[in-house]
Formats: C-alpha cells, structure tokens, sequence
C-alpha cells in the first residue's frame, strides 16, 4: 500500500496563511485552503492533509526556528543586558522570516507546536531577565515573568506593524524597536508622572 504524501508545501502554507488572515484559527478549514490554493478537498484529504497537519507546519516551524535562533544565545556569555539585548535583536530576525504568518494572525505564538506541546517563548527572556537582576545589569522590578511579556510582546508586534505597514527597513526597525524597550525614551524615570500597576 502507497503512503499518503502529508508534505506541506510552500503554496499550501501560503493558502493556509491567507485563510488566516481571513476567517483566524477557528476559521480554518481544509475545503477553504483548497480552494484557496486551487486543489480539490478530495485531494488534499487523499494526501493526508489535515486542519491540525497545516497548523503544526506552519507553528511547527516557527518554534524549530526560535529554538534554533535563541539556543546560541542562551549558551553564550555576556551579562543579563547583553543576552536579553541579543535575544531582543534575534526575535527581530525571527519575525521577518515568518512575517507573512505574524500579518496575518497575532495568535501564531500561543499555537502548540505539536500535540501536547504548549508554547514557551518567554523562557529565554525570563532567564535573561534574572540574570540581569542578578548582575545589576537590568531592573526587571517584583515581577520578571511580566516583565519579559512586555519584552517580547513590545518588540514582537510594533516590529511587525513597521516593517509591513510603515515599510521601515529590517535593520532601522529593529534598531528602533529594540532600543525604545531597552532603553526607554526619557532621560531618567520620574516616578511621581508614572502611573501605578493595578490590579
């Protein structure tokens, strides 16, 4: 017996993504990708093609690619700064590699990778964060899961918005997006203008 082909090519994942970006995950059917790709259902079924198969290829790969972009950095030296800095920069690089994705879902990263396989993308940035606490390098303050949320997510989307809105070159965008989470804009903090966390 011949084993069905379960390959997702690149203009399945691009139907996949256009049906994304037009119905969301809920909206995400196999008739819809095969119309939108120009192959019959009947075809796409008779190769394997699942909902739940496009899903994995599309974040299947955007997890493999921010293990493999983050692990180096996680096993460099340098100060807590240093690595979150490299961290931040790499996610940049990250997101422009699988931007057409981030156009069209802001939710790829709360995707299972696989099965019983939850996201975890703060991990490295958390670690960053506590290291930096601890070499006086960063101020996380009381919370550091929260604070490396707010990391990821303050360059994570105005990065995506910039480049494919605005159309910022790749380096200034990064460069910009990078150094306002790190550094901030004002001189130094003036806690009395700050507003106060609720909760």
């Amino acid at each position: 017996m011949q084993e069905r082909q379960t390959t997702v090519d690149e203009a399945l994942r691009e139907a996949t993504i256009a049906v994304l970006r037009e119905r969301g995950w809920e909206g995400l059917t196999l008739e819809r990708v095969a119309e939108v790709v120009g192959r019959a259902r009947s075809t796409l079924w008779r190769q394997g093609l699942t909902v739940p198969l496009l899903i994995e290829a599309l974040v299947g790969e955007l997890a493999g690619d921010f293990r493999e972009t983050m692990y180096p950095i996680l096993t460099s030296g340098g100060s807590g700064r240093d690595r979150l800095e490299r961290g931040l920069a790499a996610l940049c690089s990250l997101l422009e590699r699988h931007l057409p994705l981030m156009l069209a879902t802001d939710e790829a990263f709360h995707q299972e990778a696989a099965p019983g396989e939850p996201p975890n993308y703060l991990h490295p940035f958390i670690q960053f964060l506590r290291e930096g606490e601890s070499d006086g390098s960063l101020a996380p303050g009381d919370d550091v899961v929260a604070a490396a949320d707010v990391a990821f997510n303050a360059v994570a989307w105005p990065y995506v918005h910039l480049r494919a809105r605005h159309g910022w070159p790749a380096a200034k965008t990064e460069n910009r997006v990078v150094g306002v989470v790190l550094n901030g804009l004002a001189s130094a903090p003036h806690s009395s203008n700050r507003r106060k966390e609720r909760s």
